[in-house]
């Protein structure tokens, strides 16, 4: 992996469109480090854009040997542009954001800044360079809590927490752009991200960890004594909170074919990415027993406030506009590559 200076030079050559290269903003992250290895598996030329305050840099030497890296912020638009006029890149591919939910209750300013502002600063670099194309990572919490199941993209958007009402003042402002400047896009709205790598070189490694499967595996590893089950009294089957996990491979390739979508002159579109079946968490932590083949033991403690009982993927956009249908929806899969890379990579990245 190369690290590049920010400093102006003079422009690429205008050569054919997919021989430039696609801009990855947040692509030491986890779905976009997993988006780089995809692309670079493609033969499709990228560049990162991270400024490393959650992603890894191992992540990406693991993703693609040799990758281009430039190391700034979304907020600085001089950066911005003299990578724009350096890199000329066909399109845009953008992951970075803050992403976690309680956080951006205590403090939505930071959420606003670095979601919001942060994708304006980044629009308008790409305004300035003619580049007029961009994949937007969106999420089903711009949906709040459902009024009917399963959710399918004309479901109305109330979002609960400032996380995802940043990212629903994302997907308007793209509205916005597309209608007033020619841009053309894809928002794609993630149900729960999961899994890993097959190969075991890549994964879930979060500071702090939310997300329940890597937790579960932790517990399994002994790296924590329980894992918690956040209120057992929902009106589900098993009283257990329900949620629709998708691979991370499965969104890293529905990144490629909306792209790909665009680039061959379909119009914008929004589409939600998830397998369309709900797992309790009572079945995650079971399903996790049998593939670890550990105990791993749970504790029932109080509800957290906003919770949804069930958030289920609907609507068929992803695979009547994309061609999209998740490779690997089954919950023993996801479960079997997130462990393989846990018992690989204990402490994540870090080790």
């Amino acid at each position: 992996m190369t690290s590049s200076p920010l400093r102006p030079q003079a422009p690429a050559r205008a050569d054919a469109p997919r021989t430039r290269p696609v801009l990855i903003a947040g692509g030491a992250g986890y779905i976009g480090s997993h988006t780089v290895r995809h692309f670079s598996a493609l033969g499709l030329p990228v560049v990162v854009l991270d400024n490393l305050s959650t992603g890894h840099r191992q992540a990406l030497e693991r993703a693609a040997p040799g990758v281009e890296l430039v190391q700034c912020n979304l907020l600085d638009r001089p950066a911005l542009d003299a990578l724009f006029a350096r890199c000329q890149p066909r399109a845009v591919i953008h992951f970075a954001a803050r992403a976690y939910v309680g956080e951006s209750v205590t403090d939505p300013a930071l959420y606003y800044r670095e979601n919001v502002v942060a994708t304006f600063t980044l629009l308008e670099a790409m305004r300035a360079a003619g580049c007029k194309t961009i994949v937007f990572s969106s999420t089903c919490a711009t949906y709040g809590i459902p009024q009917r199941l399963p959710i399918d993209e004309q479901h109305p958007q109330a979002p609960i927490s400032p996380y995802g009402r940043t990212k629903l003042h994302i997907e308007h402002m793209l509205a916005d752009f597309a209608h007033a400047y020619g841009l053309r896009y894809a928002a794609l709205r993630y149900f729960n991200a999961a899994g890993a790598a097959r190969d075991g070189a890549l994964g879930e490694h979060h500071e702090p960890e939310t997300h329940l499967i890597p937790l579960v595996l932790q517990a399994a590893l002994g790296l924590r004594p329980e894992i918690q089950v956040f209120g057992e009294d929902y009106d589900t089957p098993d009283g257990t909170c329900i949620r629709d996990y998708i691979h991370v491979e499965d969104l890293a390739r529905a990144h490629q074919l909306a792209l790909d979508a665009l680039e061959a002159g379909q119009p914008s579109v929004i589409a939600n990415l998830g397998t369309g079946e709900g797992y309790s968490v009572r079945q995650v932590i079971e399903a996790a027993r049998k593939v670890t083949g550990r105990p791993i033991a749970a504790r029932i403690v109080a509800r957290r406030p906003g919770d949804p009982a069930r958030l289920v993927s609907g609507g068929s956009l992803a695979r009547e506009l994309l061609g999209w249908t998740p490779q690997r929806p089954a919950l023993e899969d996801i479960l079997a590559d997130a462990w393989r890379f846990a018992v690989a990579h204990p402490r994540g990245y870090d080790a």
